[in-house]
């Protein structure tokens, strides 16, 4: 990933809010119902999205840029369409942070209704594996570096990279002998998507929540809780061998937009194996309430020689914009413990993780957080470099 040693640059997690055209042909394509699109005049639309998704984030300053995953019917259905050995269950109940459910039943049963799952343009079922696990995305992946290398044509841009679930984000295993067989599997497998990208000349970004909520797990041990993280370390460090790591970024959150998030973990808990997977960014959210105060994190765990941090300064829980002075104290503070050349402004997470309808945070206010990260960024960078 291309850094700046004179300055704070602006990135952010990845997905944003799909055109309401792209997403009628998206839901008429999973669902089979409806006029069905012609192939081609969907992938020509999905085209024209990328480059106007990136020339947004151009013209809002953002240095870093990415295509939205605006290809990706959301993160759990794009595994599902680029690996084999995976069945869809829709009859299967995926149980999602019971312990927040239920310490708050009625607001997470209206909640759930109406965002995060309520609103995508098709079902998500759990996947689950009956055979040996396959990489068959190389056209899907093709296309979409085709699509961002068209869109970054002409645009005056620092840096472009790409998401990719990681090997936790991706099902159950019913095939293989141990759950260190099927992760190892999925690692082999989603290697061929982080190669890709890399070839590219793009960085590559592992998405992997999964990780963090092992450790807001209630009914894991502490010891089962670090066996299972080290697992997904190991799994994605599988998939990174051998891989330059100046182009590989990882993050990390923690699932829940908008709630009262109060069994979620702190990023104490989970550092010490973000520290190993072998990536040169580090991303985590540090901008909603339950965790702006994670930046002691660094003043008693060092950052590892030659990483960076992207701590997310503008939060996809809330619609309120972050003034820019506020962003900037929370660089300047990040920047004094950890030095001003490893930190890079992001966001907490991706605002349209799921290709969905109604966004919790209004698509107008999104572009209005990048606009306030960039001008925080800027405030930032005089403080540290005068």
């Amino acid at each position: 990933m291309k850094r700046d040693t004179n300055r704070i640059m602006t990135t952010h997690v990845g997905s944003l809010p799909r055109p309401h055209d792209l997403l009628d042909m998206m839901k008429a394509r999973l669902t089979g119902e409806g006029e069905q699109p012609d192939e081609a005049a969907y992938q020509q639309r999905v085209t024209e999205a990328v480059a106007e998704i990136v020339k947004k984030q151009a013209d809002a300053g953002i240095d870093i840029v990415t295509d939205g995953e605006a290809s990706k019917p959301g993160f759990f259905v794009y595994a599902q369409e680029r690996l084999g050995g995976l069945e869809p269950r829709p009859e299967v109940k995926r149980a999602f942070y019971e312990a927040e459910r239920q310490a708050f039943p009625e607001y997470y049963e209206e909640y759930f209704a109406r965002a995060m799952m309520g609103g995508n343009v098709a079902p998500v079922p759990p996947l689950f594996c009956v055979a040996p696990v396959t990489y068959t995305g190389e056209e899907a992946v093709t296309r979409d570096i085709a699509n961002l290398k068209s869109a970054i044509d002409g645009l005056d841009v620092a840096g472009v990279f790409m998401p990719s679930t990681a090997p936790s984000g991706v099902g159950f295993n019913e095939f293989y002998d141990s759950e260190d067989d099927f992760f190892q599997a999925l690692g082999e497998a989603m290697r061929a998507e982080y190669s890709a990208i890399i070839d590219a000349g793009f960085d590559v970004q592992i998405d992997d929540p999964f990780l963090s909520d092992i450790f807001g797990t209630p009914d894991l041990d502490d010891k089962a809780k670090v066996r299972k993280a080290d697992m997904y370390v190991e799994s994605i460090n599988h998939a990174l061998r051998g891989l330059p790591e100046e182009q590989i970024r990882f993050h990390t959150c923690y699932g829940i937009n908008e709630g009262p998030r109060i069994f979620e973990p702190q990023l104490g808990e989970v550092i010490d194996h973000i520290y190993r997977i072998n990536a040169s960014i580090y991303s985590f959210e540090a901008a909603n309430p339950r965790h702006e105060h994670d930046y002691h994190v660094f003043e008693d765990s060092k950052l590892p020689d030659g990483k960076a941090i992207m701590p997310g300064v503008i939060t996809h829980a809330s619609n309120i914009v972050e003034h820019p002075e506020l962003i900037a104290e929370w660089l300047v503070r990040f920047a004094n413990i950890v030095g001003r050349e490893n930190v890079i402004a992001g966001a907490d997470c991706g605002f349209s993780s799921q290709a969905c309808y109604h966004t919790e945070v209004h698509p107008t206010v999104i572009w209005a957080k990048f606009e306030a990260m960039v001008q925080g960024a800027e405030i930032a960078t005089k403080k540290l470099w005068g």
